[in-house]
């Protein structure tokens, strides 16, 4: 290939995968001025194009999602970054519909991206065979030093969308779990991802039947998302089903190191970024919490502390696999 492919959006600002297309379009453009980035709609060149792909964001089923990457396939080569992998968690139900959908978009790349060796055995796993993939993982840019003075508020947090697995019970029944006297606020650092605005409003109930006040401060700006990340006395990431997370990167760009609840993916996260994170073994959270409390400043990344890969070295490595297509 002697030219960057279109880079394409689905003109959703506020999801958080058309937020990272966005993001690494607006580097890889940094690197070479030929890049073009539009949205996917309408669009009838026949040039390689790119896209990133949850079928959450491209259909309102797995299947309408799968139809529409196809008529887009059909037109000209598309490549294509897979997001929110199908796992078995996903339930009888959606777990063979995401994986035939899933195995459609795969068959009618023209190659595939993957942001964690765990999401490619996730994949295999789904699909049943091995999957010619390319792993690029998440960015994190430079993280930003602890403030003087650092004083923060009485909350620990879960930073990103909310929605089943994500980790808010986990951190309730963790906080339920220190004495009433000494028990900090959560709070979900984002709204509910859509159609579980209601689930959203069932945990804040259940938290306060357990004595734990919790709230969701809704959508956040970059900018309002990056003060709360670093205003909080304990950042947490407890995700049930993870296949990558924008949530760690986004901790550690704040110059947080946050309580991981151990994973094969964070573990692989934690081989590449090595001291970003205090894994914490299932069943042991509410431990690690009153600890990290008592130590606030232990949430801090060590000045120094390397988070590579920043966005920039992604979009280079997305040039280098462009060109190789």
């Amino acid at each position: 290939m002697n030219a960057p492919p279109l880079l394409l959006h689905r003109d959703d600002e506020t999801h958080g995968v058309d937020q990272y297309a966005r993001a690494v379009a607006t580097a890889v453009a940094k690197l070479d001025s030929a890049v073009t980035y539009r949205s996917a709609h309408g669009l009838v060149s026949s040039q390689l194009a790119h896209v990133h792909f949850t079928d959450r964001l491209w259909g309102s089923t797995p299947e309408r999602a799968a139809e529409r990457f196809e008529r887009l396939a059909a037109r000209g080569p598309v490549s294509v970054t897979l997001h929110d992998v199908p796992q078995a968690s996903d339930g009888a139900n959606g777990f063979p519909r995401r994986t035939e959908c899933y195995r459609r978009v795969v068959a009618a790349a023209a190659g595939t991206v993957v942001n964690s060796t765990h999401e490619q055995r996730l994949l295999e796993v789904a699909l049943g065979s091995r999957v010619q993939v390319h792993v690029v993982p998440l960015p994190a840019q430079p993280p930003q030093p602890r403030p003087d003075g650092w004083l923060p508020t009485d909350e620990v947090a879960v930073l990103g969308f909310y929605y089943p697995g994500k980790g808010h019970l986990e951190v309730v029944n963790a906080v339920a779990a220190i004495p009433s006297e000494r028990r900090p606020r959560v709070v979900a650092l984002g709204c509910a991802s859509a159609g579980h605005e209601q689930e959203l409003a069932d945990l804040e109930r259940y938290a306060g039947g357990l004595g734990v006040e919790f709230s969701s401060t809704g959508f956040l700006s970059p900018e309002e998302r990056l003060e709360r990340s670093r205003s909080v006395a304990v950042p947490i990431i407890a995700h049930q089903h993870v296949s990558a997370s924008g949530s760690l990167t986004d901790w550690l760009s704040a110059g947080r190191r946050p309580l991981t609840v151990d994973s094969a993916y964070f573990r692989e996260m934690d081989a590449i970024r090595p001291e970003t994170m205090h894994l914490v073994r299932s069943g042991e959270l509410a431990t690690a919490l009153q600890l990290a409390l008592l130590q606030p400043e232990s949430t801090w990344l060590d000045d120094g502390t390397s988070t590579s890969p920043s966005i920039d070295e992604i979009a280079r490595a997305y040039l280098s696999w462009w060109a190789a297509l």
